[in-house]
């Protein structure tokens, strides 16, 4: 397979000179694999910077990473996640990593004077390795992006870096642009009890049918009749009401409550006449002495939901009743919104939301109502908002995985900004690989980087923080025995006493037992052992290029042994392939008896670009999940409950098995679903988090 005169291409955007290069050459030299790498084939480039910073996320117990290679050849069939928030058609968001094909966002058009939202398919997703900058707003929101993607200003697209002469001539932002957009997007709201039972408040209350009745009986005392009646024409928010009253054990019947016409639309009721269920359903419509945040924001739910529309850029939520009008009054001012009353000569009363469509996203996004035709912005016009203001554009310093996705309007929403299509393609497509088999045949070498990383440590450059490897791709992956970059990285750690952690399938990493001891004798260091099954089919199935996972598990064995804190992640555990409770309680049972110091379960997760070719393999391999994996995965995370049955099952185990091992000395928090068992030595175990290596 020889490639040494493919040629490479580092640029993607439509204006290739103006990609910043990631390595110091514009071509790098291929090698040849021979012997036991035959077949593969080897890209030496030098790397610009080998200590990466990754974005603030509150799991991850990290925020700095080196990986030496691009590519894997452990021929692994998962991989990594990540998310910038787009805004849904149906007026929600959803991180761009979980888009696909299909999916319909909103994007833009221009009619007349205006460019005006439309709802716009997803064609494609992909995920690329590019140097990233920081944009920051007025309003405080912080965009990461490449170089060059382009967004929409005053002035027009313009991309994110550019040059005012040369070669890299473009227009770029510049602090004198404002971003055309709805501003940034709220958070979603916690559906807890408290939520719920706001919600329920304001639905009934605005549309709910409630009370006792007494009807005289011949010849007898007079009888009790007890109703609750919610009847609505959509059943989105009919569903939910039900739902919830379900959570509180109230069960009630459906029926058609009226058929359509030429000016109504068919109603659907639910009812319940049990006294227990109607008093279940008083209780939770009276108005709570103190109401939390998560209460209020229920009850603007379900009272829009009942009462509220959205028509011609006007929010507003109707009723009769000025008690009720006001609740909602004051509910709005806890979110700082700007609620006006007004009054209708037939004694109707309305409270409409000022501020256009930046405060109705923000109101439909900190909410959450259910009805979706409510939440539509189609036909609004994109407006220039003062607080969309360009205040900085910064190089990070680091390259990060960006995701990006095109539509057929050729733009999106993400961020609360109007984005342009990006021409990025995966790490390995730079190259003109596909990444699929090349990124595990085709692998980047960064060949400078011990000297780089003892450049970086410099005392003045670099403040001891901890640093992670492994969670790309692994560093004791094959190729590590013929490059020793990964124990040339340890040795300077090692002299340099900085913390450092290691995720590895790799049993490679015991040749470097007696450097990982010393390590381990002059500051904190950490190595956990992925071994997410024991099943020799499944073994050779998913992850062929790896050890055996027992030479894994006598690994976990000897490192702690030589005094280097050694864990187990389960991981990745595959619905349907090595998720039976048999299988789990092997794994875990190994990782005790091998003296873990941390047993922690990850749930495969499937990716955009990872999620096809893994789910392509296993029509052939195993064409009876197919279907399971569709309902599984809609998304990129397995169900909660799926991972928390998992976690269960591989804790209990470890308890049985008598528990976790003291660590050898003390050791820096990993990552990982948490196992809560009770230890007989000393508790260690790491926030929930999914590493880049499934």
């Amino acid at each position: 397979m020889s490639t040494s005169n493919k040629p490479l291409r580092w640029a993607l955007a439509d204006e290739p000179s103006a990609q910043e290069a990631l390595f110091d050459e514009r071509d790098g030299r291929w090698a040849d694999g021979v012997g036991e790498f035959r077949g593969m084939a080897f890209l030496h480039v030098r790397a610009k910077r080998i200590i990466n910073e990754m974005k603030r996320d509150p799991r991850l117990g990290f925020r700095f990473t080196i990986n030496a290679y691009r590519g894997c050849s452990h021929a692994c069939t998962y991989c990594l996640e990540g998310a910038t928030r787009v805004l849904m058609a149906d007026g929600r968001t959803r991180p761009i990593a979980d888009l696909r094909a299909g999916d319909l966002v909103y994007g833009t058009t221009q009619r007349g004077r205006y460019r005006r939202f439309v709802p716009t398919p997803v064609l494609d997703q992909w995920s690329t390795v590019k140097p990233a900058y920081r944009v920051t707003l007025a309003d405080g929101t912080e965009l990461i992006a490449s170089g060059d993607h382009r967004l929409l200003t005053d002035r027009g697209w313009k991309y994110v870096v550019g040059a005012e002469q040369g070669s890299a001539r473009r227009p770029h932002l510049t602090p004198n642009n404002r971003l055309l957009g709805t501003g940034a997007f709220a958070l979603a709201p916690s559906v807890n009890g408290e939520y719920q039972r706001g919600y329920l408040c304001g639905m009934i209350r605005g549309d709910g049918h409630l009370g006792h009745y007494n009807y005289p009986r011949p010849g007898r005392s007079r009888g009790e009749l007890h109703r609750f009646r919610l009847a609505l024409a959509d059943r989105e928010a009919l569903l939910r009401t039900q739902t919830y009253l379900s959570d509180l054990d109230v069960e009630t019947s459906e029926f058609g409550f009226q058929v359509a016409s030429q000016t109504r639309r068919t109603m659907t009721a639910i009812r319940t006449q049990a006294r227990r269920s109607v008093a279940v359903i008083e209780e939770q419509v009276r108005w709570p002495q103190s109401a939390t945040l998560d209460w209020v924001k229920g009850f603007l739910a379900g009272i829009f939901d009942a009462e509220g529309s959205y028509s011609g850029g006007v929010l507003r939520i109707a009723n009769s009743e000025p008690e009720l009008i006001a609740q909602i009054n004051a509910a709005l001012h806890e979110f700082a919104f700007r609620p006006v009353i007004e009054r209708t000569a037939r004694g109707m009363m309305y409270v409409r939301v000022l501020g256009g469509l930046p405060e109705h996203l923000r109101f439909f996004h900190t909410v959450d109502p259910a009805i979706t035709r409510k939440r539509d912005i189609s036909g609004r016009a994109v407006k220039i908002a003062t607080r969309l203001d360009v205040v900085a554009v910064k190089p990070t310093g680091f390259d990060i995985p960006l995701f990006d996705i095109t539509t057929s309007t050729g733009d999106f929403v993400a961020n609360g900004v109007i984005n342009h299509n990006c021409f990025a393609r995966p790490s390995h497509a730079w190259l003109d690989l596909d990444t699929g088999r090349d990124f595990e045949r085709r692998i980047v070498v960064k060949i400078n980087a011990v000297e780089r990383l003892r450049a970086e440590l410099a005392p003045r450059r670099w403040a001891g923080d901890h640093i992670a490897m492994g969670t790309n791709t692994d560093p004791y992956q094959r190729c590590e025995g013929k490059y020793r970059l990964t124990r040339g990285i340890v040795e300077v750690l090692t002299e340099a006493a900085n913390p450092f952690s290691i995720l590895t399938k790799s049993t490679l990493v015991l040749r470097d037992l007696d450097l990982l001891a010393e390590a381990a004798r002059r500051t904190e260091v950490r190595v956990n052992l992925s071994i997410g099954t024991l099943d020799e089919d499944v073994w050779r199935l998913t992850e062929p290029g790896t050890p055996h996972p027992r030479q894994r598990a006598r690994a976990v064995e000897r490192l702690n042994a030589a005094g280097v804190p050694c864990g187990v992640l389960v991981a990745p555990v595959l619905p349907g392939l090595s998720d039976r409770p048999a299988q789990l309680e092997a794994v875990a049972r190994a990782s005790a008896e091998a003296g873990a110091v941390s047993v922690s379960t990850v749930l495969l997760h499937l990716r955009p670009g990872v999620k096809e070719p893994f789910l392509a393999s296993l029509a052939v391999t195993h064409p009876h999940l197919v279907e399971r994996y569709a309902r599984l995965y809609p998304r990129a995370n397995a169900p909660k409950a799926d991972q928390r049955r998992a976690a269960a099952i591989v804790s209990d185990a470890v308890l049985r098995a008598g528990g976790l091992s003291a660590p050898p000395r003390a050791a820096r928090r990993l990552t990982g679903q948490p196992v809560s068992v009770r230890r007989r030595r000393e508790p260690l175990a790491g926030p929930g988090a999914q590493l880049g290596l499934w």
